[in-house]
């Protein structure tokens, strides 16, 4: 089965603060015998705490959008959590979806439904009847087809072009959702800048990047995704209780994936046993081996 060529070690946005920093090393079951997903750590310029990278070889995955009973809401749904035993047989990671809909500004179509109206111009997460997947601005970079399985729009674009978008950039920090406080996510206590977000993007040859962090601005998480060759990107799902990637390696190749054999990209509140959990009911977008 083909394959993307191997993400080259990332340079740091300073001076290497320790001695993997930027460093891929492999995550999750193998697909054909080849790595799949390969995760990574860098400090963020301005920033002290790491932040984790994952890149997902498009060519040997192919992605699914999982719906909740809070985030889209108006269920039931085929895919929803838990994950099945016959889609664990498959497995390779999972990861988290974006705002309640209500936040996020955008639509969400899945299972031949729309859920809620696609906006032109918002951010998308969109996914094909082969497995394929992409993001971009809904009406420019991708529209509706025939092929098209799953739409999840979350605000708008965070990179373009292959930057940072002018909003990205911008001191409009509170455009890009309502945040925790630094100890307390009490609606009385005020949100920071730097908080727990996750973002998602896609590179030139197609792979798809996400990233997260537990002190990340706007313009920090888009500098991530871009480092780590996003041309186009979005943000994901903010604050503690939310951000999660987590990576599944069964004992063996046709191996149920498990919270026992799962792994974090990040030490998040949220773990690999987060998409086994029937009350979980957000949405989340799974990545599992294609066989052939």
């Amino acid at each position: 089965m083909p394959s993307l060529a191997t993400p080259t070690r990332l340079a740091s946005f300073g001076a290497r603060t320790y001695a993997a920093e930027g460093a891929w090393h492999p995550a999750g079951r193998h697909v054909d015998g080849i790595a799949a997903i390969y995760e990574t750590t860098l400090i963020p310029p301005g920033g002290t705490a790491r932040a984790g990278i994952a890149w997902m070889d498009d060519k040997l995955l192919s992605a699914r959008l999982y719906s909740g009973s809070v985030s889209p809401g108006g269920g039931p749904y085929r895919y929803t959590a838990p994950v099945s035993p016959a889609a664990a047989a498959s497995l390779v990671a999972a990861f988290n979806g974006g705002f309640k809909m209500a936040d996020a500004h955008g639509g969400y179509y899945t299972e031949g439904r729309l859920i809620d109206p696609l906006i032109a111009g918002a951010a998308s997460l969109v996914i094909y009847a082969d497995g394929s997947v992409t993001v971009g601005a809904w009406g420019t970079d991708v529209r509706m087809s025939r092929t098209v399985v799953a739409v999840r729009q979350n605000l708008v674009p965070l990179v373009a072009d292959g930057r940072p978008t002018a909003l990205a950039a911008s001191p409009d920090w509170q455009a890009w959702g309502n945040t925790c406080g630094m100890f307390s996510c009490a609606a009385s206590v005020p949100g920071i800048e730097r908080q727990w977000r996750s973002g998602v993007g896609v590179t030139t040859d197609g792979a798809l990047v996400y990233a997260a962090g537990p002190t990340l601005d706007p313009l920090q998480l888009a500098q991530l995704l871009v480092r780590a060759g996003a041309v186009r990107g979005m943000e994901l799902d903010i604050n503690p209780a939310w951000p999660v990637f987590a990576s599944y390696d069964p004992p063996t190749v046709d191996g149920q994936a498990a919270p026992s054999n799962g792994a974090n990209l990040l030490n998040a509140k949220l773990g690999p046993q987060t998409f086994f959990e029937s009350s979980y009911a957000r949405d989340f977008i799974t990545m599992s081996a294609r066989r052939g």
